[in-house]
């Protein structure tokens, strides 16, 4: 079997909307996925769904792999002539060990390539309103290691680091915080130069310890840190809390479970992370289509016969979209139909095809649908309606009521997605996540099965609608929904209940 080849990518500091568009276009057609734990939980829930995925947990002294396992890894997967992405936190080559990793695949002659990543050396400062530099203060930067190998003594210059006047960035030395800064001191800084740490930079749970020099080891032992942090030591640490951003952000300092069918791409999340959020993209649901569907094709086959064509989700119109191609037709066959669609979502993957519907309903749900086709529709009218198996039983009552002979094809189903590598539910269970976003009743459902024995009480639902907040309330959720079924009107919700403490 030909060779592979291998992609060292930078994951970034924490904020998913931090990876590059190249690292992202990567991932996306990777066979094997190698990551580590300094990845961010927000990115590692929203990896490509048809990846292997291989977890080598490296965190400070804690290995799940020894790297030189790791460097295997990499190797025998090339081998085997798949695409494997080695997904590292920050920049591959900025403390990551990325050029070891190149190594053992440059010998073997593997092709690779290596896709730069933010470092949280910048990113987290600029989170936490640190310029790292500033004309007034310091014209120079330096990044240090802040981890010294067990038994060992710093190998630092600390007499070099003060001289520069410069502003220092030591990355994983949190728990050197203390010999860091009597190092600096030593070495003639005076401990009342402005220093920080800054614990889980561009993360919803980010915050900022501001001191001294001389202070700060104290300051942090009497408020207590968690890892990861970076040091930063220089006169720019005085401007955070006049420059200091995102917890400003509406959602700023939320954690929110956004629940989505597999691989599909949520406008959502996008939405909720320009607002600040952390978002973490629960799969909950995978949409399955059925093929073939011999209902369906025998439906497209007398397409004429049918006054309305009735479409109740993005999902539906490209299941659609696939059957009619298919069958060799194009969007002329539907010229004789009218159109209904749900909402929103539904009208804008239509609109993919050059079709703008006929009919959309003033509340974006399964009952106002019918009741407001029925008020349109003429006795003896034939409907089709091509969507998920488990759809809204009232929507057709409405339309048969009304007098219509209505076919309800299912045209696919909706089942558990399977597992991540984020445990979405320890994180409820201890109390890290703000609130659930639901966007259909299907999501509801598959989120309880993917988070099987949490108290579901405990979870705080945002929900577009009434069918989807109905379903969060059966198990017990905290319930609240938005004005309208709308993703706008959605948001508006989450930032309401940030804003109300709710």
């Amino acid at each position: 079997m030909s060779s592979g080849k291998v992609w060292l990518v930078g994951a970034g500091p924490g904020d998913a909307a931090l990876m590059t568009l190249k690292g992202r276009k990567v991932l996306e057609e990777a066979d094997v996925i190698v990551y580590d734990s300094l990845v961010g939980d927000a990115l590692l829930s929203g990896l490509p769904y048809g990846a292997r995925l291989i977890n080598v947990g490296k965190r400070s002294s804690h290995h799940t792999m020894p790297q030189e396992e790791i460097n295997r890894l990499l190797l025998d997967e090339a081998l085997k002539g798949n695409k494997v992405v080695r997904l590292k936190g920050g920049d591959p080559f900025l403390f990551g060990r990325g050029g070891e990793e190149l190594e053992l695949l440059a010998e073997n002659h593997i092709g690779y390539e290596v896709v730069p990543g933010v470092t949280s050396a910048l990113a987290v400062p600029e989170y936490n309103g640190i310029p790292v530099t500033h004309r007034d203060f310091t014209s120079s930067l330096h990044i240090v290691t802040g981890h010294k190998r067990a038994g060992k003594d710093y190998d630092i210059d600390f007499d070099a680091l003060v001289r520069t006047k410069g502003t220092l960035i030591f990355l994983m030395g949190v728990s050197s915080l203390r010999e860091i800064c009597s190092g600096l001191m030593n070495a003639g800084m005076a401990g009342e130069t402005p220093a920080a740490l800054l614990e889980k930079g561009t993360t919803a749970h980010q915050k900022r310890i501001i001191a001294t020099v001389g202070t700060l080891a104290d300051e942090v032992e009497r408020r207590g840190a968690e890892t990861p942090g970076i040091i930063v030591v220089g006169q720019v640490c005085q401007l955070a809390d006049r420059f200091g951003w995102y917890e400003s952000l509406p959602l700023g300092g939320w954690k929110v479970v956004l629940t989505r069918p597999a691989g599909m791409i949520s406008r959502m999340a996008g939405k909720l992370r320009m607002a600040g959020a952390e978002v973490l993209e629960l799969p909950s649901v995978e949409t399955v289509p059925r093929e073939p569907c011999p209902e369906l094709a025998d439906a497209l086959g007398h397409i004429g016969e049918y006054q309305w064509l009735v479409l109740t989700s993005p999902t539906g119109v490209k299941v659609l979209r696939k059957n009619m191609e298919r069958l060799r037709m194009d969007v002329r066959s539907l010229a004789p139909v009218r159109i209904a669609v749900i909402g929103k979502g539904t009208e804008r993957e239509l609109r993919e095809i050059g079709i703008y519907p006929d009919m959309i309903p003033s509340r974006f749900d399964g009952d106002t649908l019918g009741e407001e086709l029925a008020m349109r529709i003429n006795a003896g009218d034939r409907v089709l309606i091509p969507r998920a198996s488990a759809g809204n039983h009232a929507l057709v009552r409405y339309l048969e009521k009304a007098g219509a002979s209505v076919d309800d094809v299912a045209t696919y189903d909706t089942v558990p997605a399977r597992r991540g590598v984020v445990d979405e539910k320890e994180l409820f269970s201890r109390g890290e996540i703000d609130c659930a976003v639901f966007t259909s009743a299907s999501t509801v459902r598959g989120f309880v099965q993917a988070t099987e024995g949490l108290d579901h009480s405990r979870v705080k639902a945002a929900c577009i609608g009434r069918q989807t907040a109905d379903a969060a309330r059966s198990f017990g959720m905290e319930t609240y929904v938005a004005g309208e079924a709308t993703m706008d009107s959605l948001l508006k919700l989450v930032c309401d209940m940030k804003k109300e403490g709710m």
